[in-house]
């Protein structure tokens, strides 16, 4: 590659000056550090060391049980899903084997059967718990929101029933604590972890 092809490449990874592009555009673009949210490019700010630590506590936990059982796929948070009209970068996800395209080039253009996102002390919350109904409208089956001053873990569930012809959701909300253990239940099938050791 020569420097004017160089520069293109570089031109093309961008974003937009005014921070807009449309869905399509952004997931055939290979832009790192952001989300697309409603049309618009959200910076991702650099986690904290305490961040990582517990993503990475949980992507070692889960990946070695999924791998070990044929799952699927667990990725990390630079990989991007499509959910709904956003594409987000949970700080773990789970695929299973039966949902994995064949095309692994570009973001998933599903979302994940499981998103995993680790808060941050300076995440705004209504954020996380918007961002949180995002997966599970767009059909994500399991949600572990894991907050790291109070050390708990809130699962959400989103199941949907017909009553007389009519499709209704209901979301269901667990806190875990230290002393709890974290399970996959039926998503990640026989998955199970206790909540102290993703913090410590």
């Amino acid at each position: 590659m020569n420097s004017q092809q160089g520069s293109e490449h570089f031109q093309e990874m961008l974003p937009p000056e005014h921070g807009t592009m449309t869905l399509e555009e952004f997931l055939e673009s290979d832009l790192e550090g952001y989300e697309y949210v409603k049309g618009e490019l959200i910076l991702m700010p650099a986690a904290s060391a305490e961040h990582g630590l517990i993503g990475a506590r949980v992507f070692l936990r889960l990946g070695m049980y999924v791998h070990e059982n044929q799952l699927g796929e667990v990725v990390t948070p630079d990989t991007g899903f499509q959910v709904g009209e956003r594409v987000l970068k949970p700080d773990v996800a789970f695929l299973s084997t039966a949902r994995l395209p064949d095309d692994l080039s570009k973001a998933f253009p599903i979302p994940p059967d499981l998103a995993v996102e680790v808060i941050s002390p300076t995440d705004a919350v209504w954020n996380v718990l918007e961002k949180a109904q995002a997966y599970l409208d767009a059909g994500t089956q399991m949600v572990w929101i894991i907050e790291s001053v109070m050390k708990t873990v809130t699962v959400y569930r989103s199941e949907c029933t017909s009553h007389l012809g009519e499709i209704r959701r209901k979301t269901d909300i667990k806190l875990l604590t230290r002393n709890d253990t974290l399970t996959g239940e039926d998503v990640v099938q026989g998955f199970s972890c206790p909540v102290s050791q993703l913090f410590t």
